[in-house]
């Protein structure tokens, strides 16, 4: 049975940093790309970062530079580090998995609550 669990998610001022994790079980984690996405009140769920399983990265325009993802084959388990985050960075972010960035094999998650205000 597939399971991603986002955790890391709070509370943090303009300008900081949080650090996300995503730990995934019940499918050979290795062969394929995972994402993150996020969803924000009242918006439709977007794809944020991506990275293959080759460890190659890309990222939403409006995060590139301040975000960056990484995977830890051995763990199970990707990462979102968010630096110099914005009010406009507040959502619900999401984990998931497919053979491409852009696709998303597994069911959603409760996600990690990200919200930067001061």
């Amino acid at each position: 049975q597939v399971q991603l669990v986002e955790s890391g998610g709070g509370l943090v001022q303009p300008g900081g940093s949080l650090r996300l994790s995503c730990a995934a079980s019940g499918f050979t984690f290795s062969s394929y790309a995972m994402s993150w996405y996020r969803q924000a009140p009242g918006k439709q769920r977007e794809l944020v970062a991506g990275i293959t399983a080759k460890g190659m990265t890309n990222y939403k325009d409006s995060v590139k530079g301040r975000f960056t993802t990484s995977r830890d084959n051995a763990r199970n388990t990707v990462y979102l580090q968010m630096n110099s985050l914005k009010p406009e960075d507040t959502a619900v972010y999401y984990c998931n998995f497919g053979t491409r960035v852009e696709l998303a094999f597994g069911s959603w998650g409760q996600g990690t609550q990200v919200t930067v205000s001061s």
